[in-house]
C-alpha cells in the first residue's frame, strides 16, 4: 500500500462511525493463525545467533586467559629449572671448598683464599635465591634430607640429623640437591 492510499484509508476511517470503524478494522485485520510473523521468527533467529556468538566469545576469552596463565607458569618453571641446573653445576666447587676449609694441613694463606672464595660463592647463591637446607640437629625430613646412615645415639633425639655429609640446597620450595645426612634412631 502506498503512502497516499494509506492516508486515504485513515481519512475514511475517521469519517465513519465508531462501530463501523471497529467492524472494518476487525474485518481488515489478519485472522489469528498459528503461523508466526516472519519478522518475529527472524528476530528470534538473530537472538539465537547473537547468543551463540556471545558464548563463543566468552569461551575464546576463557581459553586465552588459560593459555596466558599456562604460558606464564611454563616460563617461570623454565627459569627455575635453568637456575637450578646452573647452581647444580657449581655445587661440586662448593663441596671442594668446604673440604679444603676442613683440612688442618692447609697453610693460612691458602685457607684464607678458600674462605674468600667460599664466601663469594655463598653470596652469589644467596642472590640467586638459593639457600642451604638446614640439616644438623634438625628432625629428619625425607622431602629435604637423604639419609645414608643410621646410628643409635641415646644423646640425640628420635629421627634427629646428627651429621651432614653433603649440604643440600633449595630455591624457594624446589629442592636442588638433598642434604646427605646421618640420622639417629
Amino acid at each position: 500500500m502506498s503512502k497516499k492510499e494509506n492516508e486515504q484509508a485513515v481519512e475514511q476511517a475517521e469519517q465513519m462511525e465508531p462501530e463501523t470503524v471497529t467492524e472494518e478494522v476487525t474485518e481488515g485485520a489478519a485472522p489469528e493463525t498459528d503461523t508466526p510473523d516472519p519478522l518475529l521468527s527472524e528476530l528470534e533467529a538473530l537472538k539465537d545467533t547473537l547468543a551463540q556468538k556471545e558464548d563463543q566469545y566468552l569461551r575464546l576469552a576463557a581459553e586465552y586467559d588459560n593459555y596466558r596463565r599456562r604460558s606464564q607458569k611454563e616460563k617461570t618453571d623454565a627459569y627455575q629449572s635453568a637456575k637450578s641446573d646452573a647452581v647444580l653445576a657449581f655445587l661440586p666447587v662448593y663441596d671442594n671448598l668446604e673440604r679444603a676449609l676442613k683440612q688442618e694441613t692447609a697453610d693460612e694463606a691458602y685457607k684464607k683464599g678458600v674462605e674468600m672464595t667460599m664466601n663469594g660463592l655463598k653470596e652469589v647463591l644467596s642472590k640467586l635465591g638459593v639457600e642451604e637446607i638446614p640439616a644438623l640437629g634438625q628432625t629428619f625430613d625425607p622431602n629435604l634430607h637423604n639419609a645414608v646412615m643410621h646410628v643409635e645415639d641415646e644423646n640425640a633425639g628420635e629421627n634427629t640429623v646428627v651429621e651432614v655429609f653433603q649440604a643440600g640446597f633449595q630455591s624457594g620450595d624446589k629442592v636442588i640437591r638433598f642434604a646427605m645426612v646421618k640420622v639417629a634412631n
